[in-house]
């Protein structure tokens, strides 16, 4: 296979504040995907940096009693425990108030200039009179043109997300005094995009097959043609003095604005990362081969799909256009956009400092990621429910039951694989590499994940089939023990070189654990050798308390008693009124839709070794299959006279590793104060996968 060449990069975040979860969310899809690309082969440069520019980080520094340069040399110092943090690689990280950057963008400008995409002309602007300048877009506020929504900026609508001017904002007025703004005059200077070479342009470009999502290159072709919630304009790139950015050549007092020379911080930042590392710049972004590729949220759609792509295309070699622009939506907590401003948001740093695992985070946001543009929920309880079933409950339960034995009993060495690489099962897990691989490319990481967990499944129900822990009590079977336990953790190999895009940290350890090098997706094929020693295992993950998750959305203190009627937006899932002993008795029928009920038949029950309360059922659950559920009725029943019987099963409760093996369900019994346990069973006629309702 010829390796790819790839250039990738994400938004670049404000540098006004600490990185919030939405950051997190997008920069863990990238890495994601950067990684999967180098466990490929490919050659991928992934580089980020600081958007420093703008009259927000002036006015900013202005208010800390700084310089702008030393307000965001601050904030960039607190990057790395974040990235850090949750395993987020960026080669570089750099800033658009850089050398790099005012060479990049004056540049780009003077070859715009000369091939006549640029003018000037007067422009009625927003002025302060109490401040005394004119204000930038973020500092204008009012309701959308568009949806009429309340205290919009000045150029996006975070509702809608129309685009548009400031001047169209109704009843505006300024965030810096709150006073009503003044329309003055100043000169301004604007990219031609309405003109028929960039509009031709554009349009062949947003027709490549696969450059862009459906949905998006839908939504950039409405703009194109004034379709919509917006026409198609020439762009204002230029703002007054006094304002934080990079001087326009030869037009004294005039500064580029922020949205020009941000992007143009992407090739800034790789352009330092290629003078650091001894990359031709120029000639990298020159070769055909070479990819160019954006992660971005759905809010800044409008400047890379139609300003940026131009830019590039009319400024010439070595400049080269997207070749993709990977779009995806925002994370939601109890279905509102996530806001650190609102109250409504999850702390990163707070996450980190309770000890929560970054792994955790990780997987939960992949599972729920896929090649669309799509709002993902976190709810904390789908959040522990899902860790603690998929990675602790699935994929390392196959080492924890394996591995021990393996060093304990055969020195750390596997069986001869001539024994058992042409393994049926194992082949199939194999087989299964180019599907996820494929789904990876694409980005589709949820259905990638099922897909594994799927597999995780199959290898637990083998383990639990061949019993390892029974037949290390037999003397006659080592043999079979042996090959047993090899074929586990050879399948376990497999699935992390599946997962490690993921988890990286867990898979570094298990190449440690299993004696291995650095996995790479072409080691699926290359089994486990009898010649590696396998170490003692120790816990690769621990199980997500609910103590943490409470802890993480847990108000400040000073909040608490004025607010402890009301449920803090933050932790609709975990937060409460005051109770009331009424309104605990009461759940709308939402609450009930949500427990999946279903008929289930005892296939079989059976006593717990050294268990005093627990029997072990197997429940027929008609299309559902079988569960294996750990009930605590052995005081009121005998499991011989359960076999048969039809019973209530909670379907879709998360399965449980509990000491004696996995309970997959809940069945449901009745109890009062009187003594005395009492399995429902439903009415005559009723089947087994049936839905109670």
């Amino acid at each position: 296979m010829t390796q790819r060449r790839i250039f990738i990069t994400t938004a670049l975040p404000y540098a006004n504040g600490a990185f919030h979860i939405g950051h997190i969310m997008e920069y863990i899809q990238a890495d994601i995907w950067v990684r999967f690309q180098r466990m490929q082969g490919n050659e991928v440069h992934f580089v980020g940096a600081d958007d420093a520019h703008g009259a927000p980080i002036m006015i900013a520094a202005e208010k800390a009693g700084k310089t702008p340069q030393a307000f965001v040399a601050d904030i960039a110092a607190g990057r790395k425990q974040y990235l850090d943090g949750f395993h987020i690689k960026f080669d570089n990280w750099h800033s658009t108030d850089s050398p790099e950057n005012t060479e990049l963008s004056q540049d780009i400008y003077k070859r715009l200039r000369a091939a006549g995409l640029t003018y000037s002309k007067p422009v009625e602007q927003f002025y302060d009179p109490v401040k005394g300048m004119f204000l930038a877009d973020r500092y204008i506020k009012g309701e959308c043109p568009k949806c009429g929504a309340k205290d919009q900026y000045g150029d996006a609508c975070e509702v809608c997300s129309s685009v548009y001017s400031p001047t169209e904002l109704k009843n505006p007025y300024s965030t810096l005094s709150g006073a009503k703004p003044e329309l003055r005059t100043s000169d301004h200077f604007f990219f031609k995009l309405s003109d028929p070479e960039c509009v031709a342009f554009l349009k062949e470009w947003l027709d490549a097959p696969g450059r862009l999502q459906p949905q998006v290159a839908n939504k950039a072709r409405e703009w194109l043609e004034g379709k919509g919630d917006r026409e198609l304009g020439d762009w204002d790139i230029s703002r007054d003095a006094p304002y934080f950015g990079i001087p326009i050549p030869d037009a004294p007092g005039k500064y580029f604005y922020v949205w020009l020379d941000a992007p143009i911080g992407y090739l800034a930042s790789f352009k330092n990362y290629c003078d650091k590392t001894g990359i031709d710049f120029e000639n990298f972004l020159s070769d055909p081969k070479t990819e160019q590729i954006h992660f971005i949220g759905k809010d800044i759609i409008y400047f890379h799909t139609l300003f940026w792509p131009a830019m590039l295309k009319f400024a010439g070699a070595p400049y080269k256009v997207p070749s993709h622009v990977y779009v995806h939506g925002f994370i939601q907590l109890g279905g509102e956009k996530m806001s650190k401003s609102r109250g409504t948001g999850l702390s990163p740093l707070r996450y980190l400092e309770l000890g929560m695992n970054p792994e955790w985070l990780r997987y939960y946001i992949a599972a729920k990621l896929n090649g669309a543009v799509e709002d993902i929920e976190f709810n904390p309880d789908d959040f522990m429910a899902r860790v603690n079933s998929d990675l602790i409950g699935k994929y390392v339960n196959i080492a924890s039951r394996c591995a021990g034995f393996i060093e304990k009993r055969f020195k750390g060495r596997v069986q001869d694989p001539a024994l058992w690489q042409n393994d049926a099962t194992l082949a199939n897990i194999r087989n299964e590499a180019p599907e996820i691989q494929g789904l990876y490319e694409q980005r589709d990481f949820a259905k990638a994940l099922r897909k594994v967990m799927e597999l995780a499944d199959r290898v637990n129900k083998l383990v639990d089939s061949d019993k390892p822990w029974e037949l290390a009590k037999q003397a006659d079977k080592e043999t079979t023990l042996h090959s047993v336990c090899t074929r586990a953790l050879e399948a376990f190999r497999i699935l992390t070189i599946y997962l490690k895009p993921v988890l990286p940290q867990v898979a570094t350890n298990i190449e440690g654990l299993l004696g291995l090098p650095e996995l790479t997706w072409a080691d699926v094929d290359t089994p486990l050798s009898d010649k590696n020693a396998i170490g003692s295992y120790r816990h690769l993950m621990t199980r997500v308390d609910e103590k943490q998750l409470d802890a993480l959305f847990e108000l400040p203190k000073e909040s608490k008693a004025v607010t402890a009627s009301t449920p803090h937006p933050a932790s609709p899932a975990k937060a409460e009124a005051t109770p009331n002993p009424a309104d605990k008795q009461t759940i709308t029928i939402d609450d009930f839709a949500k427990v999946d009920l279903r008929i289930a038949r005892i296939a079989n029950a059976e006593h717990v070794e050294g268990a005093d309360k627990l029997l072990k059922l197997t429940l027929d659950v008609g299309a559902l299959g079988t569960r294996q559920v750990f009930a605590g009725i052995k005081s009121a029943y005998d499991p011989a006279t359960l076999i048969g019987k039809h019973t209530v099963v909670v379907a879709n409760l998360a399965p449980r590793k509990m000491k004696f093996g996995m309970s997959e369900g809940m069945v449901l019994a009745a109890s009062g104060d009187a003594p005395g346990l009492f399995l429902l069973s439903p009415d005559i006629g009723a089947q087994p996968g049936m839905k109670v309702k």
